[in-house]
Order: structure tokens, then C-alpha cells, then sequence
């Protein structure tokens, strides 16, 4: 079965997540975009080390390698919505990436 993807559309319009993968290397995006895609087929079957609850409503897509990414997406009404993404570079989700999904699923629900 395959879930549905959707990706988090500011007021002006924007896909920031869609963004954020467009300015990253070609292998880095090939990365990202099958982690996406083992979401949009297991959805809320795929387990750790892919993926992982941050808090209610909001998830983290974890995709490592060289270069650490986090998508940071939530589930509503059947549909995942990838609501942020960013590099990780430190152990802990920054507060400030946290904040601006926070603040960016609050539209959403």
C-alpha cells in the first residue's frame, strides 16, 4: 500500500522542505528522496532506525550518512505531511528546528 506524501505550503506559497532538498548535492537528494519513498510505502509501519516520535503529532525521518538530514514531518487524517527539514550537526534537535515545526504543524492541525 502507499501512503499518502505531502509537503507543508507556507502563506507565500513556499514548500520549504521541497526547497531545502532542491539545494542540496544530487547524491544527497537521491538519499533523501528514497527515504521518502520508504515512508510513502511502510508510512506509519516504518520503525527505528528510520524514523522516531519527537512529541505528540511530530516525527522525524532520519536520514544519515555523511552528512546527517532530518525531515521532520506529522501524520493527519491519513496523510504524512513533511513539515521541516534541516542537517543535523549536533546530537539533540536544536530548539530553533523544533520551534519552526512546532510552529508549522500548528497550521496544519
Amino acid at each position: 500500500m502507499s501512503w499518502k506524501i505531502k509537503f507543508f505550503q507556507t502563506a507565500r506559497g513556499d514548500y520549504p522542505v521541497q526547497k531545502f532538498i532542491e539545494e542540496q548535492r544530487l547524491t544527497i537528494q537521491a538519499r533523501i528522496t528514497s527515504f521518502i519513498d520508504l515512508l510513502e510505502n511502510n508510512g506509519p509501519f516504518l520503525k527505528p532506525p528510520y524514523t522516531r516520535k519527537l512529541q505528540a503529532k511530530l516525527y522525524e525521518l532520519r536520514i544519515s550518512g555523511k552528512i546527517a538530514v532530518r525531515i521532520l514531518y506529522t501524520v493527519t487524517e491519513g496523510e504524512f505531511y513533511l513539515i521541516h527539514a534541516f542537517k543535523k550537526k549536533k546530537q539533540k534537535t536544536p530548539a530553533k528546528e523544533l520551534k519552526t515545526a512546532i510552529d508549522r504543524l500548528k497550521q496544519i492541525i
